[in-house]
């Protein structure tokens, strides 16, 4: 590659990156400017009044909970996560290596699951929920979440657990490995970059989920971060520097998510693309 060309792909990326980041600089900078700034025509870009005080303000404002809404966002986010994990890595592993008639079917059946959208389903799902008597609960929505988020896991871990060469698991079997040992001590080590996938994949759905937490949860010390964005949206008013400033603590941990895991994603993205 040329020095010529490398710097015009260098420019177009810088551009990109730009256009993508853009929307969050102004959110950010946003969040530290008070609401009459945030409404000036025309606007201005840094703040001229800094309000960092914004951040620590919200956390006591009349119109929710919000520390009981990070918590609850946090506890359906991590235990709607660990559902689908627990369910999408046998379930994914057992259609990889078995044959079963119908196998086909099942997966196109999981495949159509992934096109429901809670919008759809929520009606049903809360006359459920209040026969089981769990409406209103954190429970309600890590199942939601767990069932919602499942197909794409098994998706994406299938065809992982696929790729692993059958020789390496009956190698094991003749070391006198059980079928259990196998998919946790040699299976499992080979498809952890598919596993690093739909883990963040599953974690950002279910930390960003709002349509079924908006019907399921009416207690306000319930709801996630995403419901309670909108307590601060009203009919004439908007709280624009509260609502900056939840936004950006809302996108932190997913952040911190990515950075730490980024390269485990990338690998689990490009698997198989490469021979």
């Amino acid at each position: 590659m040329t020095a010529r060309r490398r710097w015009g792909l260098t420019a177009v990326g810088a551009v990109l990156a730009l256009v993508f980041l853009l929307p969050y600089l102004v959110m950010v900078l946003g969040s530290l400017k008070p609401r009459s700034e945030i409404l000036r025509i025309p606007p201005t870009y840094l703040p001229q009044q800094w309000r960092p005080d914004n951040y620590s303000t919200m956390w006591h404002t009349p119109e929710t909970p919000l520390p009981f809404n990070l918590v609850s966002t946090v506890v359906i986010a991590v235990f709607g996560t660990l559902l689908v994990l627990v369910v999408a890595i046998p379930a994914a592993y057992y259609t990889a290596r078995r044959r079963f008639p119908g196998k086909a079917l099942f997966l196109g059946l999981v495949l159509v699951t992934q096109m429901l959208q809670p919008t759809v389903l929520v009606t049903g799902l809360l006359r459920e929920f209040f026969t089981l008597g769990i409406n209103d609960t954190w429970l309600a929505m890590i199942l939601v979440n767990g069932a919602f988020n499942l197909s794409f896991a098994v998706w994406i871990l299938h065809s992982f657990f696929a790729g692993v060469p059958i020789e390496v698991e009956e190698a094991a079997e003749l070391d006198g490995l059980s079928r259990w040992q196998i998919l946790t001590r040699v299976s499992l080590p080979l498809v952890w970059p598919g596993i690093v996938t739909a883990t963040v994949f599953a974690f950002v759905s279910c930390w960003n989920e709002f349509a079924a937490s908006l019907v399921i949860l009416t207690t306000p010390e319930n709801q996630p971060l995403s419901v309670a964005l909108t307590k601060f949206v009203g009919q004439y008013d908007v709280a624009w520097q509260y609502v900056f400033a939840i936004s950006t603590v809302g996108i932190v941990p997913v952040v911190i998510l990515f950075a730490l895991i980024e390269k485990r994603l990338v690998a689990g993205l490009t698997a198989g693309s490469v021979k």
